[in-house]
C-alpha cells in the first residue's frame, strides 16, 4: 500500500458503484482510527502507563492531517478510544481536502441557487484504485498468507473493515468465518500501541453508543 493509512481508510470505506462513501459516519471513525494507527507506526505517538495517548515525536510529518491530529493530542491526555470519537468529522473533510490535492477525488463546487448541503459531493476519479485496494483487504482475511509477512498497513486496515463492520468490504459471514484470521491481523496492531488495539477491536460498539443505536451489519 502505497497511501498514508488514514487516506487509504478513506478509499476502503468508498463505494465505487455508488460514487460515494458507503456510510460517511462510519468512514469518519475509521479514518480517525486509520491516522491514530499511522501515528503510532510513526512513533509520533504512544500510550503511557494509565492508557493515555501522549505525543511522543512532535516534529511536522509533512501531512497536515497528521500534523493537525498531532496538535490536538498534545492538548491533554485521553483514551485512544477518546480521541476516535473526538474530532472525526474534522480529519475526515481534511483527509477528503488531502486528496483532492492529490488528484485522487475531486469535490464538487457548492451550488449558490440550490438547497443547502451539510457535505459537498466527492467522488474518486479513478475508482479503480478503492476496488483493488477493498479486494486485496477482502482477500487478505479470506486467504492465508502468513500473519507475520503481511505489512503493518494492511493489517491494520483489515482490522479496521472487520471491526468496523465495513460490509462494503466483508460480509458479517466473512467476519464470522475468519475470526480467528481478524484476530490475528488485529495483533498487528495491539502490537504496536495495545489501547489502540482494544478500541479498534471495540470499534463496532463505540459507533453504535456514539450514534444511538447505529446498525453494525
Amino acid at each position: 500500500m502505497s497511501r498514508a493509512l488514514h487516506l487509504a481508510a478513506y478509499l476502503l470505506a468508498f463505494d465505487t458503484r455508488a460514487r460515494s462513501l458507503q456510510d460517511r459516519t462510519r468512514a469518519g471513525y475509521l479514518v480517525r482510527a486509520a491516522a491514530l494507527a499511522e501515528l503510532a507506526h510513526r512513533g509520533a505517538a504512544a500510550e503511557d502507563p494509565d492508557g493515555r495517548v501522549r505525543v511522543t515525536l512532535a516534529d511536522p510529518t509533512g501531512d497536515r492531517v497528521l500534523d493537525a491530529l498531532l496538535a490536538e493530542l498534545g492538548e491533554r491526555p485521553r483514551s485512544w478510544k477518546s480521541w476516535i470519537r473526538r474530532g472525526r468529522e474534522d480529519t475526515l473533510e481534511a483527509v477528503e481536502e488531502r486528496l483532492t490535492v492529490l488528484g485522487v477525488t475531486s469535490t464538487a463546487d457548492r451550488d449558490p441557487h440550490g438547497p443547502v448541503q451539510p457535505h459537498r459531493p466527492v467522488t474518486v476519479d479513478d475508482p479503480r484504485e478503492a476496488l483493488d485496494l477493498q479486494l486485496r483487504v477482502a482477500e487478505l482475511v479470506r486467504g492465508d498468507a502468513p500473519l507475520a509477512q503481511v505489512p503493518y498497513a494492511d493489517a491494520v486496515l483489515a482490522a479496521l473493515a472487520a471491526h468496523g463492520h465495513l460490509r462494503l468490504v466483508l460480509s458479517r459471514q466473512d467476519r464470522k468465518a475468519h475470526a480467528g484470521r481478524i484476530t490475528g491481523l488485529t495483533a498487528r496492531l495491539t502490537e504496536q500501541a495495545p489501547g489502540l488495539g482494544r478500541a479498534v477491536t471495540g470499534l463496532n460498539l463505540t459507533m453504535i453508543a456514539g450514534q444511538g443505536g447505529m446498525g453494525g451489519g
